[in-house]
């Protein structure tokens, strides 16, 4: 009785954790070809002329920050921009949810290979070892 209470939980998680997949990457996918139709639609027009191109070192909030008031003016590529950190956020999820999952089973060797990966994942959006 215990072990299909058990299979139950699994597969209820494996099913949370497919949609969690699934609709992020279509939620990522139709904002920004919504941002990029709104983006077209007002620059579309303009000639692109980059003659070099010049890094911007900027932080994560001021990134952020600049894509919120992007998105209160209505600007496409802020849009766009939002669809990219949902896309990046998807498996970032899939992965606390799994944490959350192995913490609820008790299952401590998942637990903490998976806070292994997500701290893999922090070193590596925080620029890597280097």
């Amino acid at each position: 009785m215990e072990k299909t209470k058990q299979a139950l939980k699994d597969k209820d998680l494996q099913y949370i954790i497919g949609n969690l997949l699934r609709w992020g990457v279509w939620s990522s996918m139709t904002i920004a070809i919504i941002g990029g139709i709104i983006y077209l639609s007002r620059h579309g027009h303009e000639t692109v002329y980059y003659p070099k191109f010049e890094e911007q070192d900027r932080s994560m909030l001021t990134i952020l920050g600049d894509m919120f008031r992007g998105l209160a003016d209505g600007h496409g590529r802020a849009l766009i921009m939002l669809g990219i950190i949902l896309l990046f956020a998807t498996p970032v999820m899939r992965v606390i949810f799994s944490l959350i999952g192995f913490a609820v089973e008790k299952d401590r060797m998942y637990v903490v290979i998976t806070l292994i990966v997500l701290l893999i994942i922090f070193v590596s959006v925080r620029g890597g070892l280097g």
